[in-house]
């Protein structure tokens, strides 16, 4: 089955009530253990790649490696660019094979996000590539991507039809409480996101598919693998996966999963070599690691998601 776009995808997922995990890859073993769940589960998945992983791993060997695991894998897969900053850079994925990109403009006023999600568009849709933007503006740190709390802001469903009418973009990432990273809150802090804001785009634009950005659990077992092992990451503090899977259930029908898996990956591979110290073979520790990303990928489609069993 060849590379897919998200538009079918997407809409199925709305219909169903499920989401579509959006999963960032930036190595073999992170692209081996995602199409190992979806494979086992018979769930479509994206595969996205950010700004930054196509820095470290370079766009031909991330393209190659999602070719590979289309053959290997008989599910819908689609190719994404993960927060694209730039027209230049989304047409080089564009024409470099990807068939969906995201072009966020919320950091910029919003008649200018708008003229930059519409020049995209224009450019993707008559290649068949599927466009996703974004209103508002989460805060934490992930890659290239750095909003400070004061600088982010919710998204303000008033505007969410001018926007999707006047740039004709395929699904729109809102921000309604999520965010990058790790540390989504201070300690004591109860995570809440505001289905009140989900409801009233979902009013105003039925039908059309919703986007969660860091939405990363921070699973405990992971974080205090982390720490037991040399690492630092106090007070981890994620969004509750009974809140996602009830996202999911309505105009959500895309959910971005990043650093869930860094963690799974560092906090297994920490523990191995601590155990091992003088093992030096990385495929003796990328394996467990590689493990690690499987299991986690199967519980979120399996618990989260939604979308086993929908390919």
């Amino acid at each position: 089955m060849p590379l897919v776009n998200t538009k079918d995808m997407l809409k199925k997922a709305y219909e169903g009530n499920y989401a579509i995990g959006a999963f960032n890859v930036n190595n073999m073993e992170i692209v081996q253990g995602i199409t190992k769940a979806c494979k086992e589960l018979n769930s479509p998945a994206i595969l996205q790649v950010s700004a930054g992983a196509r820095k470290y791993a370079n766009h031909t060997y991330l393209t190659k490696l999602v070719e590979a695991a289309v053959i290997e894998t008989p599910v819908p897969l689609a190719l994404h660019l993960d927060h694209g900053d730039s027209f230049e850079l989304c047409k080089s994925c564009i024409d470099g094979g990807f068939t969906s990109v995201m072009i966020d403009g919320s950091h910029l006023d919003y008649e200018d996000n708008i003229a930059l999600a519409k020049k995209v568009a224009e450019y993707a849709h008559p290649r068949g590539v599927e466009v996703e933007a974004e209103l508002g503006r989460l805060a934490g740190i992930e890659d290239d991507v750095n909003v400070s709390l004061d600088k982010a802001s919710y998204t303000d469903p008033a505007q969410v039809e001018d926007f999707v009418e006047r740039t004709g973009v395929d699904s729109l990432a809102i921000a309604i409480g999520t965010s990058h990273g790790a540390y989504k809150f201070k300690p004591g802090q109860k995570p809440q996101l505001r289905f009140d804001i989900l409801k009233e785009v979902e009013k105003r634009l039925p039908g059309f598919p919703i986007v969660l950005h860091g939405a990363s659990s921070v699973i405990p077992e992971f974080v205090e693998m982390i720490n037991a092992n040399g690492g630092q990451m106090p007070d981890a503090i994620g969004i509750p996966e009974e809140m996602l899977r009830e996202a999911a259930k309505m105009a959500v029908c895309k959910i971005n999963i990043d650093s869930d898996l860094r963690l799974a990956m560092t906090g297994t591979i920490r523990k191995y070599l601590n155990e091992n110290p003088s093992h030096f073979d990385p495929r003796q520790y990328l394996s467990p690691a590689r493990e690690a990303i499987y299991k986690i990928v199967s519980h979120k489609i399996s618990t989260v998601l939604g979308s086993a069993n929908k390919a």
